[in-house]
This record gives C-alpha cells, structure tokens and sequence, in this order.
C-alpha cells in the first residue's frame, strides 16, 4: 500500500508514526513544502535563548501527547512547566493576578461586587432548553453575566485562539464547557459533581528539553517514511481509486493520501477534485499573529508567573506576553530572561502584516505598558503568521460535518489538521492517531 501524506506539521508526523507502527508494510511518502518539518512547532535559538514560532507544549488533562511521547521513546526530552506557570495574570486598567481559589475570587478587584454575585448566580441559572449553536460571548453572558465575560473570557479566548468571545463558537472550541451544562444543568453543579474542574484547561503544561522543536527532530528520526522536505505539492488528481501527487520533483502515486496541512493550503488542493471542497474549506478562517520574542540580560521584572493576557477593554496593542524563562528554565541562559510577545488576532487582524521593525516597537511598547519595563532587549526574535490560528466561528461544526461527508466520496483521502476538531497539540495528536486507525481499518474492509 502507497500513501502519501501532505503537510510534515505534527497532525502529519503523528499520522505517518501511528501508520507506520499499525502496518509496518506500507510504504509513506511525507511532503513538506518547508526546508524543515514541524510546520509551526519550530524552536530557534539565539545565543542561547530559545524562542517557539507557536505552542510551547502541551497539557496532561489528556493523554494522547504523553502516550505518543512514550511510544515514540522520546520520555528523556519531556519537561515540565515550573511551579511560576500556575500563576497568570490579566492586564486591564492594570496588571492583575487571576484568582486560583473562591477567596481569592471575592477579593479580587477584576470584577465589581455585583458582577460577583452574578457569577454566584450561576448556579440558580436554568439549562439551556435548545441544541442550538452559541458563541463563547452569548454563552458567557447568559450563564456567568457580562462582567466575567469582558474579563476572564476575553483573556482566555484571546490566549488559546487569537480571537474574540463574540467570534468563537463555544460548541466548536470548548465541548466540555457545554457538555457540563447539558449533563448537570450548569457549570458550578457539574464541577461539584465531578469534584475537579473538566471545564477549565487543567493539566501540568509540559514541554521538551530544547524547545519543541526537538521532539519534532525525534520523530522524524524514529518514522520509517520518505520525507520529501522542500518539496511543495503543486496539484493532486484523482482517478481509478488512485491519487496522483504531483510535486515540484515529479508524479507520486498513492492508494492512500493524508491532506495534513492548512484549510487555504488543502483548499488549493481539493477543489479541483470537487467545488463543494472549495465552499467548505473557505469557510474556516484564521487569525493572523506575529511573534515577538526578546531576550533580556537584565530586565527588571520578577516573571512570577506564565505571562499576562489583555483583554479588549484594557486597548493595547498586543494581546499578551509569555514569560517563557520563568515558564521553562532552559529558555534563556542561566541569569537573563525570554519573553515572547502576541500581536494581532482577530483584535487587531492587520497589526502582524506590519514590517517587523515596526511590529517589534509594538511588543518593546506592550511591555512597557503592561509591565512597566522599559529594558532594551539583547536579543529579538520575530515570526509572522499570516494565518496563524484557526477560528472556530458560528457554523464550524456543521460545516465541518458537510466537509468530510464530501471526503467520503473520494475512497483513500482523509483530511487532517487543527482546522477541523481542535487546534491544540493533544487535539492533533489524537487525530492522527485516529487518521491511522482509519487507514488500516479502511483497508481490512
């Protein structure tokens, strides 16, 4: 059996190391348009600090990274968070720690008494009658009141998916948060019943020695495939049960293809095999994100935490900064400090098409503003994402839905990314596993 895979990020790379593990006789071809695999878990060092282009690890509230960390025999690069990234922080009119405990939450001055109330009263609000679709904003501000959602909800939609609690589907982006409310009734009575809070982000943020992109190394190392770096897949046909994957380097036949790469990028692909992929994919949009990083021989701050996030109401320019030294020790050589800076989303969506000296004044800014720090960096790093994070709007579901129905008029094609069901890296782990699984099972029919 031939299959070809496209797109070498880590939605590919699980897929092809889960294929390879169920059937060791197929032959796997992986192309990456990109001189290096990982797509956009790439770690670069400079003078020895280490800055991520993207995600800087992963939560344990679910297994599927761990188990392909173990299964890969990559458990030596795993590295867990310290202690400081439990503590976070938003910046409104000023820089504020979130609460962690009811007390602290009655005592802090992010929301008025009344808004506290409301947020108590959520436990006398009335489940929601109707499946119909709401956004994290109409949710929000029906079950916890508008205050919490302008605050905590705003930060929180602006750190996960560059967007705006008026832009996510809370169906699509966080199914746990209404599977609490239609089980139990509300959010504060599932937890109680469950004793542990499954609708919050849970886990122990954990990352690789070396950065993220060292696990990215590590797989390539141990998949048995072909991989076609540099290599850009310029058109697909599709005749007879069999694909041809035409590349910069020639005509690849394949029983079997993995579409692992962007919405845009697939939509180039599919929708000269079929229009309706075109009206699918185009309806997945992305947020657009520029990574600042800057690396500190001296900065006056302690970095007690993970970083802070801004909310709209606060109106900066940035959305939030990581304090990724005092996250993972191994970020910035012993004695200086790594921060990364957020810029743009779907707040700001044409802030990250500005030139990088531009966008690396807004970042030096941000942190002066947010933190009080006016310290000149030693090092800068800069990335731009264009299409950064995908935005799970009103509509993702069923739009999905229709999307693989029409996969599956197409017997060996599967499709594969953090476009369709969940962006994180255990979501795209878990669906690659699962693509595998499909495969194989596919095959045995």
């Amino acid at each position: 059996m031939r299959v070809a895979i496209i797109g070498g990020g880590i939605s590919g790379l699980s897929t092809a190391f889960y294929l390879r593990s169920m059937r060791p006789d197929w032959q796997i071809d992986l192309f990456e348009k990109e001189d290096r695999l990982g797509g956009t878990m790439q770690t670069e060092n400079r003078e020895g600090f280490l800055f991520e282009a993207g995600g800087n690890g992963f939560l344990t509230n679910k297994p599927d990274s761990l188990d392909l960390v173990h299964a890969a025999g990559a458990d030596h690069l795993l590295m867990e968070s310290n202690k400081a990234a439990q503590i976070r922080y938003v910046f409104t009119d000023a820089l504020h720690r979130l609460p962690e405990t009811p007390p602290a939450f009655l005592k802090s001055p992010l929301l008025t008494p009344l808004q506290k109330l409301r947020v108590a009263a959520e436990l006398f609000v009335p489940a929601k009658k109707d499946d119909a679709e709401e956004t994290v904003a109409q949710f929000g501000n029906r079950r916890l009141g508008r205050g919490f959602t302008d605050v905590f909800l705003n930060a929180m939609v602006a750190g996960i998916y560059a967007s705006t609690p008026e832009q996510i589907s809370i169906n699509a982006a966080f199914p746990l948060v209404v599977k609490l409310e239609r089980e139990y009734g509300g959010l504060f009575k599932g937890m109680l019943k469950k004793h542990r809070k499954e609708a919050g982000p849970g886990g122990r943020l954990t990352s690789f020695r070396g950065g993220v992109g060292t696990l990215i190394s590590h797989l390539q190392s141990v998949v048995d495939a072909r991989f076609h770096t540099g290599d850009e897949v310029l058109g697909m046909e599709y005749e007879g049960g069999l694909f041809q994957v035409v590349t910069g380097s020639g005509r690849h036949e394949a029983e079997k293809v993995v579409v692992a790469t962007p919405a845009h990028a697939a939509r180039r692909l599919l929708a000269p095999l079929e229009p309706a992929f075109g009206r699918h994919l185009d309806a997945i949009g992305y947020s657009p994100v520029a990574v600042v990083g800057l690396g500190y021989d001296r900065l006056d701050h302690p970095l007690d935490g993970f970083g802070l996030l801004t909310t709209a109401s606060a109106r900066q320019q940035i959305l939030g900064v990581l304090w990724d030294s005092s996250v993972f020790s191994d970020r910035a050589p012993r004695g200086k400090k790594a921060l990364r800076v957020l810029i743009g989303g779907q707040r700001n969506p044409d802030l990250p098409s500005l030139d990088e000296p531009d966008l690396v004044n807004l970042a030096l800014d941000g942190v002066a503003r947010t933190m009080g720090c006016r310290d000149e960096p030693s090092v800068v790093y800069f990335k731009r994402w264009e299409r950064g994070i995908p935005n799970y709007a009103l509509g993702h579901l069923e739009n999905v839905a229709g999307l693989f129905d029409v996969v599956d008029r197409f017997p060996g094609l599967h499709l594969n990314s953090n476009a369709y069901r969940g962006i994180s890296m255990n979501d795209c782990v878990a669906n690659g596993r699962r693509t595998a699984e499909s495969m194989v099972r596919d095959s045995a029919s």
